[in-house]
């Protein structure tokens, strides 16, 4: 717990949500500390000025009150990266919690730099992941800077109590929050998460409802719909021909997975922190994105190349998992897989249908595919099959030799 006494300004990251509206409250109560919001617009979907007038009404000075659209950066210099990788956490998700941390705790902590603030302030929950990820960048960053958790530090024991606060200090609450909510939402430019209450029981099928992002594979239309994907250096730059911002190209693609069904996954994950959690994740432009990056990999990357990155990729999945983006382990495999994209280059002709991504073509200026090699025409290449015997019994003498020692030993 953070020394009251020493905390005189914090930076509260700030969704203008209930409970965050609450957290900024108890941090003026609490201690005494004057409060300055940061609201991060990831591509959530939600409109942001409501947190300017809600932190206003609760009395932050607009020169408190800081709001920044993120949605470039994070793809850009978070999602992108991350894709490079073509990571997945526990060989399933596409980590769009765990990417975003980094660079909310980022801008905070460039925040409090820039106002003098001693303590920053994060609304995670003493249970999850994020209170790992978030404070785990702020120490990286800012290393003998105050963190400040609430859930791990008031005394509230349940959901009313919160309401008690927030009616005692004239926070207003709509009339959907007086209820416990069925599920909890996380949400931006990459994906969505749900998690608890109704999707508590791992046994349970996911209610309809709680998709946002996409429409079920069963509603999805009867025809497919083929697009194709330009790649540069690894990164996806143009759809159908139309080169756009990386922003703008996920939201493109969200927009085509979200009309297909495509990226619906009900997950139960190993958390950080030690338990078992089950969440529904909707990543439609990124589960597009995946199949296409990995499309363009397979006729630009070298056999070794590409096989190492697929045994780096789980390691380096579960550094940003665990929240250690700004580590210099996940530094040094960013560097490793960058250099792997120098020719990662051409495009990818993909099919949506029915929640189904298929690759059907990919071309490349480097592609490494050699039609001659693989025919079964006599070519003019130079490959003899004949020196296949060679090869095979040079990689079968350890086997033949252990077959004969087993052989002995049976008699």
């Amino acid at each position: 717990m953070a020394d009251k006494t020493s905390v005189k300004k914090v930076v509260l990251a700030y969704s203008g949500g209930l409970d965050t509206s609450i957290i900024l409250k108890w941090l003026q109560t609490e201690y005494g500390a004057e409060v300055v919001t940061f609201t991060a617009d990831l591509g959530q979907g939600e409109e942001l000025e409501p947190a300017r007038k809600k932190a206003q009404l609760l009395g932050i000075r607009d020169e408190n009150i800081f709001i920044e659209d993120l949605r470039e950066e994070f793809v850009r210099d978070y999602v992108f990266p991350m894709f490079r990788a073509n990571a997945l956490y526990e060989g399933l998700y596409l980590l769009g919690t765990s990417i975003a941390r980094p660079l909310i705790a980022k801008k905070q902590v460039e925040i409090a730099r820039k106002v003098g603030a001693e303590a920053v302030c994060h609304g995670a929950t003493g249970k999850g992941n994020d209170q790992v990820r978030f404070e785990l960048g702020y120490y990286a960053l800012e290393p003998d800077i105050t963190v400040i958790a609430p859930w791990r530090e008031w005394d509230f024991k349940s959901r009313e109590a919160l309401l008690d606060f927030a009616e005692k200090h004239q926070i207003p609450i709509a009339k959907d929050k007086r209820g416990e909510a069925p599920f909890s939402v996380d949400a931006n430019l990459l994906h969505s998460s749900s998690e608890g209450k109704v999707l508590e029981d791992p046994d349970v099928e996911a209610p309809e409802f709680v998709y946002q992002r996409t429409i079920s594979p069963e509603a999805a239309p009867d025809r497919a719909t083929v697009i194709e994907i330009d790649f540069e250096k690894g990164d996806a730059v143009a759809i159908d021909g139309e080169r756009l911002s990386p922003a703008q190209l996920l939201t493109r693609l969200n927009q085509l997975g979200h009309d297909n069904g495509v990226g619906r996954l009900d997950l139960v994950e190993n958390r950080f922190v030690g338990m078992k959690s089950r969440g529904v994740y909707e990543t439609p432009g990124g589960t597009i994105l995946l199949a296409a990056h990995r499309g363009i990999e397979s006729i630009t990357l070298d056999r070794g190349a590409a096989h190492l990155k697929d045994e780096l990729m789980p390691r380096y999945a579960e550094l940003i998992y665990n929240g250690f983006w700004f580590a210099p382990e996940r530094e040094m495999l960013q560097a490793l897989i960058d250099k792997s994209q120098e020719l990662v280059t051409g495009r990818v002709r993909v099919k949506l249908y029915k929640g189904n991504v298929t690759v059907i073509g990919r071309a490349s200026p480097y592609s490494l595919y050699d039609q001659e090699l693989v025919t079964f025409e006599e070519g003019k290449v130079a490959y003899d099959q004949r020196d296949a015997a060679g090869f095979i019994k040079l990689n079968a003498l350890r086997l033949r030799v252990q077959a004969k020692r087993d052989a002995r030993n049976r008699r």
